[in-house]
């Protein structure tokens, strides 16, 4: 059996997170949007197939910036 490599371990994939409901609530009030506005995010994505995540979830990246620091983007988990 062929050994799969993690990309969570690669230098260039930034941080991925599940966001929980109530963030989620908070990030969409916040923006006045609904879930399908956010940019898309497969469900068999490989930076994100640890975060058991389903459709319609919220999927935080957090990547860093050499000229601003932290940037943080939001994705809705699709399926096509």
């Amino acid at each position: 059996m062929k050994k799969k490599f993690d990309v969570t371990k690669h230098q260039l994939v930034p941080k991925h997170l599940k966001v929980s409901e109530k963030e989620k609530g908070e990030l969409l009030k916040r923006y006045n949007i609904t879930v399908k506005e956010l940019p898309k995010i497969l469900v068999d994505d490989p930076a994100i197939e640890h975060l058991e995540v389903k459709v319609d979830d919220v999927v935080k990246i957090i990547r860093q910036n050499p000229t601003a620091g932290e940037v943080v983007f939001y994705r809705c988990v699709t399926n096509g």
